[in-house]
């Protein structure tokens, strides 16, 4: 069944943006709307990738009739100020990870999300990417036995500038809410259940954002996880899932389109391929227009919640708060 076509405005216009704008080209259409604090680059913008729409403020963005689906693409902590008026205004929207600063501001959203009718969902390309629907089923079907073990790095390296996004505080800064929401939400797409028990360490950069983060999770069921953060060195961005009857690795795991299954017991490899990485924003939009249109809903708010849930807990733990927080 072909879906309907829905216009989309896209709310920022830095990286993510572009690559939505290349995406929907690839997909053979165009952006409808623009927004951004500074105009004159949404204008620019709209010149590059054909954008009929560039709008002089947020508000007509919310009002505009013809808009269906809102990518918001900005900083962290100001996607709570956008979520709160574009789902008013019944928009669909997709925000950019990390989706809200914390749970209390995500249980907000959702409930306005609730209220409107629409469609809310986080841009986390691990929910998206074919790869890892594919790697569900071989779980699903019993093949490898029970999960046991996820072990999961990233790591980044950031010019130590502490004004940048990535050090900065008054931009949400730090390596768990940029890098370990993925390496989060990785093992939770593969946690049968949502981990109930959390422990972890931390390293602050000298603004007081967390620099280095190793993290050791459990479930109820007595699976197990760790994640090791890093925002000034780096690592290789690599999975691994250790099973009773073998394990999968997925390296570059953000956008993966390949993975390796050992098996334990005969040492035997097969290679897993599905989709193409380059690919990444376009499953986003298409699982976004299927939830939207009422088909099947793989935008997975109920793992988005829990990872938040737990980047919630750890920098509780740290006693790391934003400004937006205190």
């Amino acid at each position: 069944m072909k879906l309907k076509t829905y216009n989309w405005a896209t709310l920022g216009c830095g990286v993510i943006a572009n690559q939505l704008a290349q995406a929907m080209e690839k997909e053979g259409r165009t952006l409808y709307g623009i927004a951004n604090r500074t105009y004159q680059k949404a204008v620019d913008f709209a010149e590059k990738y054909n954008v009929s729409r560039v709008y002089e403020s947020m508000e007509e963005l919310y009002t505009d009739k013809n808009v269906d689906i809102i990518y918001i693409s900005t900083p962290h902590n100001t996607h709570i100020q956008f979520l709160r008026e574009a789902l008013k205004h019944g928009k669909h929207v997709i925000c950019e990870k990390s989706i809200t600063l914390n749970s209390e501001e995500l249980e907000e959203a959702k409930k306005l999300a609730e209220e409107n009718h629409v469609v809310l969902g986080e841009a986390m390309t691990i929910y998206h990417m074919p790869l890892y629907k594919k790697l569900q089923e071989l779980m699903r079907s019993g093949e490898l036995g029970e999960l046991r073990m996820v072990q999961m790095n990233f790591g980044s390296y950031k010019e130590y500038d502490m004004k940048n996004r990535f050090f900065n505080p008054d931009l949400a800064g730090g390596a768990l809410l940029d890098i370990g929401v993925y390496a989060l939400s990785f093992i939770r797409w593969f946690m049968s259940e949502k981990p109930d028990q959390v422990v972890s360490q931390v390293k602050f950069a000298p603004s007081s954002v967390d620099e280095l983060a190793g993290i050791l999770l459990m479930n109820p069921v007595g699976e197990m996880a760790t994640a090791a953060l890093s925002l000034h060195t780096k690592q290789p961005k690599r999975g691994m899932v250790a099973f009773e009857k073998g394990y999968i690795e997925v390296c570059e795991y953000p956008r993966a389109d390949r993975a390796v299954v050992t098996y334990t017991e005969s040492g035997e490899q097969k290679v897993i391929e599905c989709g193409k990485t380059a690919d990444a924003l376009q499953y986003e939009i298409r699982d976004m227009e299927q939830a939207v249109s009422g088909g099947a809903d793989e935008m997975h708010l109920d793992y988005t919640s829990d990872v938040m849930s737990i980047m919630t807990e750890i920098r509780k733990a740290w006693g790391l708060a934003y400004p937006e927080e205190k």
